[in-house]
């Protein structure tokens, strides 16, 4: 793998390129920075360069729909990376549109289905096992839609289980392939990069299933030992330390794990949030790779310190005076700790600020 130019070093009188080690993102990266600082557009720099030089697949969690147009390359572009990128395999998959994003309800685990319909295996046994017999059902199920099957069955658990989805919204989600493609299809293909646009679902809890889906079948198949990077935008919507609803619970539960363990199957995350503190500290722990833009708290500032120890504490507390697209870069992906002024998009970025009306 090549170096990734992602910039210029801050501080060189030659504006001496800044790189960094692609092979080393073969480890978990945080990615930080408050509201203003340029994060996502910076982290948008990072992925064009993956693209470029790796073939590293990226699957790409995007609650803002911010990465959306990752494939829409600018025209002021230089024409060989214009032409490398417009050769990549980016599929962008949105909710509605020509390339719905759907999931199929039952090829998720037990455990994630019963948390979208708020399923306890105690509270719950009579229909938590109902569902669980739905599993051995399922290929024989060849409505496009699981609530009539439920009702055809005849069975009163079977009807509790359909009133709970339709009384939830759930049977309503578009979310649902049923016997449909699922983007966990495309995922399975190994194009370039995999958008999964979280941004444009109806409820929040929608949005949150069709993460809960593509990490769970990215662990299910851990043992292909497919090497990706998992890109979380906002990462704090679906890694909180304090989550609240069970698919919140199971999402934590996940992303920790594949953060204590995925490594050593090619699970590489990258986490991507405006403060440490609103990601869980089990994930953070396990970082290797760290990218710091303006960060103005003392207290996130003292945390990281805590956290990420081969960052040095001299260049961390520079990081409230950095200007809009400057970063702190440490860790093992970089050769040693450096200021970067982040490099300009090659592709256009999905999501933009909204501008003050002027008179």
């Amino acid at each position: 793998m090549a170096d990734l130019r992602i910039g210029t070093l801050l501080e060189s009188e030659e504006h001496t390129p800044a790189h960094l080690l692609a092979k080393r993102l073969n480890r978990h990266t945080f990615w930080c920075g408050q509201s203003g600082s340029g994060k996502t557009y910076a982290l948008g720099v990072l992925l064009e360069q993956v693209l470029l030089h790796t073939r590293l697949p990226l699957v790409i969690l995007d609650p803002n729909s911010d990465f959306v147009k990752l494939s829409d390359v600018r025209q002021d572009a230089p024409v060989d990376a214009a032409d490398a990128l417009g050769s990549r395999d980016i599929r962008v998959f949105r909710p509605g549109g020509d390339n719905p994003l759907k999931i199929r309800m039952l090829d998720m685990p037990l455990r994630s289905q019963a948390a979208v319909v708020h399923l306890d295996p105690i509270l719950d046994a009579e229909e938590y096992n109902a569902m669980l017999s739905l599993a051995t059902e399922y290929p024989r199920i060849k409505d496009h839609h699981l609530v009539p099957h439920l009702r055809a069955s005849g069975a009163e658990v079977m009807h509790r289980l359909a009133l709970r989805l339709e009384n939830l919204g759930v049977a309503e989600w578009g979310l649902w392939a049923w016997g449909g493609r699922s983007v966990t299809d495309d995922i399975d293909e190994r194009p370039d990069a995999t958008v999964v646009d979280l941004g444009g679902f109806a409820t929040q809890a929608e949005s949150r299933a069709a993460a809960l889906a593509v990490l769970d079948h990215l662990w299910t198949h851990r043992e292909e030992r497919v090497g990706r990077l998992i890109v979380i935008d906002e990462a704090h919507n679906l890694c909180s330390p304090d989550p609240v609803s069970a698919v919140d619970q199971r999402l934590t539960e996940l992303i920790v794990q594949i953060a204590a363990e995925g490594r050593k199957y090619g699970l590489w995350l990258l986490l991507s949030t405006q403060r440490p503190s609103k990601v869980h500290p089990n994930a953070l722990s396990q970082c290797d790779n760290l990218a710091l833009m303006r960060m103005s708290s003392p207290r996130d500032l003292d945390e990281l310190a805590e956290i990420f120890g081969y960052a040095p504490g001299a260049l961390l507390e520079r990081s409230p005076m950095f200007a809009q697209g400057q970063a702190l870069f440490a860790g093992g992906f970089i050769a040693q700790p450096s200021l970067v002024q982040m490099g300009d998009r090659l592709t256009h970025e999905g999501g933009i600020d909204v501008p003050v009306p002027i008179r």
